[in-house]
């Protein structure tokens, strides 16, 4: 028996350090290139290169609005690259809004390795490019972030208040919606991560928009509608919509959104 159960113990201790070493696998799911040019997606679009306080040149795509009202930061979640945000960009260009398309490290063909300290300092460069070379005043610029995009830009904003913060499908905290989908496991004790977008949002000093989706199978609505609550902020519903629908990606309501917040 005993023999039986240092076995068990040992496959036990395998299976939680292997999950522990690999966990950043299961959490960022990056899409790679080669990409085309900004400007072949959307007219007037550039190129162009954030760089990161330590030390990585970050590929993204700047989207200029004519007479731009306000420019948007998009932090974009933890699949794919910026390719699959071109349509947010058309949508908010409409409406006279200049736009930067972020890629973390590690996504679109970028330099290095997803970790929740990584992508707080790629969103700091973003902004960074926004309010230096691109010359949008502070007062004139907003943050959007989609789903764990939504830890990332409401953790710049306690540092860097924006005009206005969206926040599309965005769960409490890594470990709760981690815990949703992998119940079996102690996800909280595992985690390295934390995007704790319900904590940070109590501290931002500027209005906050949560939209999501009442059919949501990958983000539960009611941590959408906690981190409202946490934000004292507005809630959007967009009802029937699951979380990659496309409704949520550059839809009315979210268009709208944004919109709103811009002064």
């Amino acid at each position: 028996m005993r023999k039986w159960a240092l076995a068990v113990a040992i496959m036990v201790v395998v299976v939680f350090g292997g999950l522990f070493a690999f966990q950043r696998k299961l959490v960022f799911l990056p899409a790679g290139g080669p990409l085309p040019g900004a400007g072949e997606v959307l007219g007037g679009g550039r190129d162009v290169t954030l760089r990161t306080r330590d030390g990585l040149g970050l590929a993204a795509w700047y989207f200029p609005a004519e007479a731009a009202r306000a420019a948007v930061l998009v932090a974009p979640g933890n699949a794919g690259n910026r390719h699959l945000r071109v349509p947010l960009a058309r949508a908010l260009v409409g409406r006279g809004l200049s736009v930067l398309l972020v890629d973390y490290r590690g996504y679109g063909g970028n330099p290095g390795d997803p970790t929740e300290e990584g992508l707080a300092l790629d969103v700091r460069a973003g902004r960074e490019f926004l309010v230096g070379e691109a010359g949008v005043p502070p007062e004139r610029l907003l943050y959007f972030g989609e789903s764990l995009g939504a830890a990332v830009v409401a953790e710049l904003a306690v540092e860097f208040p924006p005009v206005g913060v969206v926040l599309r499908s965005p769960f409490t905290d890594l470990a709760s919606v981690g815990a949703r989908h992998y119940p079996f496991l102690p996800v909280r004790w595992l985690l390295s991560d934390e995007f704790a977008t319900e904590r940070h949002v109590g501290r931002v000093r500027a209005p906050v928009t949560v939209v999501y989706g009442t059919a949501d199978t990958v983000v539960p609505p009611e941590q959408s509608r906690a981190v409202a609550v946490a934000a004292g902020g507005v809630a959007v519903e967009v009802v029937g919509a699951d979380h990659n629908d496309r409704v949520l990606l550059d839809g009315r309501q979210v268009a709208d959104a944004v919109d709103a917040l811009v002064p």
